[in-house]
């Protein structure tokens, strides 16, 4: 049985109760992400990422693009259970009016199911250009293309899009002193903000990229 302590001694501090001190850590959910992406560059771009915490899988629809994505999407959803779902896709204008329905049509219908979209127009590869410079011109793919064949010294339709230069691009983009993640993130939310006060439709906001609210995420957990 405890000592009494008498109730002149109780407030005195040898006393006082001393609570031990234990370091809570917290432990993330293993959640599984599945990415769906439109090619080969998107898919080891994502991949490269040294996510912890987290299970990602891309799965690469080989140039389906828009709603045939969203499509196939539905169909993978409808075969394993998954915490968040990404489409990325980008509008390609040289397909013409269609590719326009289609771009818009396909950023409702798979917001409308829950998923998120990041959505480039007009390239994925904006989103490389964004790391070193910010412009709000519009300009088509094959600028892109352009300049970063200048800033990485290659053909880049002809060598950049390849596995063995794509498998690098998370790592050149790191190491890159000219590169900035960071200054990617603050330019495409730059380009965001702008379109959405101009009330746009999806098609029409040239030049943007939210494939920057992926990125995010998948930094919220990246192996230190």
């Amino acid at each position: 049985m405890p000592k009494r302590v008498k109730k002149t001694d109780q407030n005195k501090a040898w006393n006082k109760v001393v609570k031990p001190v234990y370091q809570v850590q917290q432990i993330r959910a293993n959640q599984l992400i599945l990415i769906t992406c439109e090619g080969q560059t998107e898919k080891l771009y994502f991949e490269s990422f040294p996510v912890l915490g987290k299970d990602v899988r891309v799965i690469d629809l080989k140039g389906q693009a828009d709603l045939k994505l969203v499509e196939s999407t539905i169909t993978l959803a409808q075969k394993q259970k998954y915490d968040q779902i990404w489409c990325v896709f980008d509008l390609d204008v040289n397909q013409g009016e269609k590719e326009f329905a289609d771009f818009d049509n396909s950023i409702v219908q798979a917001q409308s199911l829950g998923y998120k979209v990041a959505y480039s127009n007009d390239s994925f590869e904006l989103w490389f250009y964004l790391h070193y410079q910010y412009s709000e011109a519009e300009h088509h793919r094959s600028f892109y293309y352009g300049k970063l064949s200048e800033i990485w010294g290659i053909s880049y339709e002809n060598v950049g899009k390849k596995k063995e230069f794509a498998s690098g691009i998370y790592e050149l983009l790191q190491k890159e002193e000219k590169a900035s993640q960071s200054e990617a993130i603050k330019r495409s939310k730059k380009l965001h903000d702008l379109h959405k006060k101009q009330n746009l439709p999806y098609h029409k906001q040239n030049p943007t990229s939210l494939v920057y609210e992926l990125v995010e995420l998948l930094n919220e957990n990246l192996r230190e």
